[in-house]
């Protein structure tokens, strides 16, 4: 009879430890590293294989920029989490009439749930300071009768609703606790503000240190700009000290939306990167500096910590981009923010594998450092502790897990982890946990 009072206890333990939580609001994203799928190429890999290829590099959130049919069904039944775009060039249709927003929800997300992941839409992208002021009015609009169809469609506890905007809508940002948005943005910008608090939506920045430092190159230390050690820079209001360039971008926005009156909501990055290759002018433009930042920035997402100025707000940011594009306009810079090639192998090495080292049939890996006969191919242990396994993969290569939903395993896992990883590899899991 002890035995089964204990074992009655212990199940009640597994259960409260195991059953999924429901979530009251909408979140669009998992962990805090994500990537930008872009396409404007002719010489990129399939969907199918760029499904492949971001699940062997562990990378589950992802957005693309319309909401293409072909992406959508090859990333069916792949466990990635998707964000899909509204392009700019819908959004006054989708302002004046409800039906076709409704329209454009049900072809393009609900026909496509379950089995694609699509957890998010962006209305638009980088509209408000941009060129087109037509669309600056549009914008709230269609933001508003999206809402409505994802509503309808009982839809709103599952796809959450943004849009992104450029470091253009501030009027300055330098020292960050001084940035404001621009005066000619804040009537349209308040109002969507004040419409996305009341839905739960985070404020989404596209922020590029690259960009910053090629606009002063001779004022801004490149080493703050590639999370290098600096002296960084000193907010004398907030006397907070800044030791890389993204932080205070980040911050910058914070302390626009606390001016504006949102001074809870979140800040997520959707943007951000560092070109590899550029022209005679671009002289940051290098492997190595893309390198740089990317392998810095993962690290610096890996620990999930906040910002000086907001430190319980997690810094979350998508990468941009998978691959570089060979017909985007603009100079070199804007053809070469990949991480992957056009041929699916790496622009340089931050830990991920090409499409050459990954396996279409099979996403796991046997350890290396010894015994084949365990391999390791659950990631829910990762999960459980809300790790992101890509961060650490380079610390920890030996591993390669594959996605499943075990969190029993989970634990097993956990354990088996600690024969292979190395004891630095520990330390580094311990320092994040702190």
């Amino acid at each position: 009879m002890n035995s089964f009072r204990l074992f009655a206890q212990i199940a009640q333990v597994f259960l409260v430890f195991f059953t999924p939580i429901a979530s009251h609001s909408v979140q669009a994203f998992t962990g805090t590293y994500g990537i930008n799928y872009g396409r404007i190429a002719d010489n990129i890999p399939s969907p199918d294989e760029v499904a492949t290829l971001l699940r062997a590099a562990k990378i589950k959130n992802v957005r693309i920029y319309d909401a293409d049919h072909s992406v959508l069904k090859a990333f069916s039944g792949t466990g990635l989490e998707l964000v899909v775009g509204l392009p700019n060039g819908f959004l006054k249709e989708m302002s004046a009439n409800e039906d076709h927003a409704l329209t454009w929800v049900k072809e393009n997300v609900e026909s496509f749930l379950p089995d694609t992941h699509i957890r998010g839409i962006a209305v638009g992208n980088e509209v408000l300071g941009g060129g087109d002021y037509e669309l600056w009015g549009a914008l709230l609009g269609a933001v508003k009768n999206i809402y409505k169809a994802v509503n309808k469609l009982h839809l709103a506890d599952v796809v959450q609703i943004t849009t992104a905007h450029s470091q253009a809508v501030f009027a300055n940002s330098y020292p960050p606790s001084s940035c404001t948005f621009r005066d000619n943005v804040v009537q349209y910008m308040k109002p969507l503000l004040e419409f996305f608090s009341e839905i739960g939506s985070p404020f989404c920045l596209n922020a590029y240190p690259f960009l910053a430092y090629m606009s002063d190159p001779e004022n801004i230390d490149i080493n703050y700009a590639l999370f290098q050690s600096t002296q960084g820079i000193y907010d004398p209001k907030t006397d907070l000290h800044y030791d890389n360039m993204l932080d205070a971008q980040i911050d910058a926005a914070y302390a626009a939306l606390e001016d504006a009156g949102f001074k809870k909501m979140e800040v997520i990055i959707t943007e951000t990167g560092w070109a590899s290759h550029g022209d005679e002018n671009e002289s940051a433009a290098t492997a190595n500096n893309a390198r740089t930042y990317n392998y810095n920035l993962r690290k610096r997402l890996a620990k999930k910590k906040g910002t000086p100025f907001r430190p319980k707000n997690v810094v979350k940011a998508y990468i941009f981009a998978v691959f570089n594009e060979n017909l985007k306009p603009g100079p070199t810079s804007e053809k070469n923010y990949g991480l992957f090639k056009a041929d699916g192998s790496i622009s340089y090495d931050i830990g991920f594998h090409g499409l050459d080292s990954s396996s279409a049939d099979s996403l796991r890996l046997s350890p290396k450092f010894g015994d084949s006969r365990y391999p390791i191919t659950d990631a829910a242990f990762l999960d459980f502790l809300d790790f992101d396994y890509a961060a650490f993969h380079g610390q920890c290569p030996s591993l390669d897990i594959g996605y499943s939903s075990s969190k029993l395993v989970s634990v097993a896992l956990l354990v088996i982890t600690s024969l292979y990883c190395s004891t630095s590899f520990a330390s580094e899991i311990r320092s994040i946990e702190d």
